[in-house]
């Protein structure tokens, strides 16, 4: 019996969501991202470190939020329009299983070619590259360093 060996398809593209920041565009696949939520109902303590905003009710479950700009040593800002985006955490922690992260503004779903140009910039911590994404410079975050940082405060 003759059998045809099956190839895996070629991805030449693949849907990404813009994440706009106060300081800086973010761009993930749309797959690491559970939902988008509007900011509300967070709680918060004196106690927290600066990029740890407090918590947030989400499906029944408390979510650590997030602010990437001070994670990576900026400052955290709440602009005008903020919204959070529910990320799906990668550390494999059988305790967390979502991440909360603020942002401001809508996010923008965008088909991305799969071999997107690297942009000479210089990188943030917690960030793995810079993109060029149409006219615009959009950078792709360490989401697993992001949530280590979480452990290594003991906050997971």
């Amino acid at each position: 019996m003759n059998q045809a060996v099956a190839t895996p398809p070629r991805i030449d593209s693949l849907t990404a969501l813009l994440l706009p920041l106060a300081d800086r565009t973010l761009l993930l696949p749309n797959v690491a991202v559970a939902e988008i939520i509007p900011y509300r109902g967070v709680q918060t303590s004196p106690d927290l470190p600066p990029w740890l905003l407090g918590q947030l009710g989400w499906r029944d479950l408390r979510l650590p939020l997030l602010s990437f700009e001070a994670a990576s040593g900026g400052r955290a800002q709440l602009g005008a329009t903020p919204r959070v985006a529910v990320f799906n955490a990668l550390g494999g922690r059988p305790r967390v299983k979502f991440l909360a992260l603020l942002l401001q503004g809508i996010p923008h779903s965008l088909k991305v070619d799969a071999h997107l140009a690297r942009v000479d910039a210089e990188l943030a911590p917690l960030e793995l590259a810079a993109v060029q994404v149409g006219d615009g410079v959009a950078r792709i975050p360490d989401l697993q360093a992001l949530e280590q940082k979480l452990a290594d405060a003991g906050l997971i």
